[in-house]
């Protein structure tokens, strides 16, 4: 039978608020009620339905048409990897069911996303149950509580599953799938049988050649989690180190189609995405300022289009990196004052020049007031010595580190926000205890 944590009742014995499943209800109810009433799936139409997905709708477009993934900008250019697979095939296969571009096509992709944005809450319940459990059932039932229901009903939680159709929701579940199952990992028992452990790291493993293929930037954080997860297994390292190489030998037998592929169109090595270069030179490109100077991306400067369309996507992607390389090395100063703009811009707020002063200022001031207590638990968490306070460290570091060198937009920090809402209650939990207890050294065996 599995184990509960210590003195935490079961998800059927607790109050009605208690139960995660009442959160991830609510949560779903809740995100694809204010896109039918707040019409958010009416998107735009000009120009040619680019608001609807961007370049992922256009790729869509084009798998649904039967050209294959090609043509993420205006007109025929061609074979992609500008993004990678996964959402592009998510829409595609919808635009097949309900029409290219459609209302209802719209409604189910964010219906689609309201659902991966509301199932977050599982993940955000597991990870506060494994790390708080030693605190005390009042204190870790009271994290989880707040903590799933300030995800399921907080308006900037919800944001990009009602507004955006993009991969991000769907890459925060999986992320935050993925850190809740590092936690479960770490502390097996080394008693368990043997084929929990494998069944877990082939799990692992499917789980990251997900997350590859839908923001290839989380896998930064990969080799952190793995490297984790052994250190809590070294009573059964041998074990371990044969879980970890067939979850590798997984993740990368997950994402070879796609890089044969892509090595089949470009004639060249592109084992994820073809645009990095791209996307360098639109943030330290000649007139950078630290954002994303977005008026000479392809989809909107008329020449970048035709360069792009001339030279094809691989020519076209290290030609800006070169020119963005030249730029950095012309002035390394300002590549630096640059970097730590796009720091701060991470963590406290883009600027956003369309809205109104006062708009960008409680904007800024709601963005950075939880980044801060997201940080100020992480340091508290570190400091009380809280199970998995270090693998939250490593996503914190990781997580962000490709933006602070080549771009930044709000909804990069969004697959690191169920974390931030868990320390954040964590700070505020143990603030409304005059004395807060000993250390929380202890690790109990967690292994549902």
């Amino acid at each position: 039978m599995r184990k509960h944590p210590p003195n935490i009742p079961k998800e059927s014995a607790r109050r009605p608020f208690e139960r995660t499943t009442l959160a991830f209800w609510v949560a779903f109810l809740v995100r694809v009620a204010y896109v039918t009433l707040a019409h958010t799936y009416r998107i735009r139409p000009f120009p040619d339905h680019f608001e609807f997905g961007w370049e992922m709708g256009r790729i869509a477009r084009s798998l649904a048409a039967g050209h294959g993934f090609a043509d993420p900008f205006k007109g025929h250019t061609g074979p992609t990897a500008w993004v990678t697979p996964v959402y592009p095939l998510l829409m595609a296969f919808v635009f097949k069911l309900t029409g290219v571009y459609t209302l209802t096509s719209a409604w189910i992709l964010l219906a689609l996303n309201s659902l991966f944005s509301a199932l977050t809450v599982f993940p955000i319940a597991a990870i506060t149950r494994r790390c708080f459990a030693a605190s005390g059932s009042d204190r870790a039932a009271s994290i989880q509580r707040w903590a799933v229901w300030l995800w399921a009903l907080y308006p900037a939680a919800m944001q990009y599953a009602v507004r955006w159709v993009w991969e991000t929701s769907l890459s925060t579940l999986l992320f935050n799938t993925a850190f809740a199952l590092a936690l479960r990992m770490h502390q097996r028992s080394p008693d368990r049988p043997a084929r929990f452990a494998i069944r877990d790291w082939i799990f692992f493993g499917l789980l990251w050649g997900a997350i590859a293929l839908a923001n290839p930037s989380l896998v930064l954080f990969l080799p952190f989690a793995g490297v984790w997860i052994l250190t809590g297994q070294r009573s059964v390292l041998a074990r371990g180190l044969v879980g970890a190489a067939l979850s590798a030998v997984i993740f990368l037998a997950i994402l070879t189609p796609w890089i044969a592929r892509n090595t089949r169109d470009f004639q060249h090595f592109v084992p994820l995405r073809a645009n990095f270069g791209a996307e360098l030179c639109l943030g330290n490109g000649p007139g950078a300022t630290g954002l994303l100077m977005e008026y000479h991306h392809p989809a909107q400067d008329p020449q970048q289009l035709r360069l792009y369309s001339m030279m094809g996507e691989y020519r076209y992607a290290q030609m800006r990196g070169e020119l963005a390389k030249q730029t950095i090395r012309a002035d390394r100063w300002l590549f630096i004052r640059n970097t730590l703009k796009r720091l701060y811009f991470f963590w406290f707020g883009v600027p956003s020049p369309s809205s109104s002063a006062v708009t960008r200022f409680f904007r800024s001031l709601n963005f950075g007031f939880l980044s801060t207590a997201g940080l100020l638990g992480l340091l508290m968490a570190l400091h009380r010595r809280i199970y998995g306070a270090w693998l939250f460290a490593f996503a914190f570091l990781t997580l962000p580190a490709v933006y602070y060198f080549v771009t930044v937009h709000a909804r990069f920090r969004h697959p690191l926000e169920p974390l931030i809402a868990v320390l954040g209650v964590f700070l505020f939990q143990s603030a409304e205890t005059v004395n807060p207890g000993p250390a929380m050294i202890d690790r109990p065996d967690l292994s549902s």
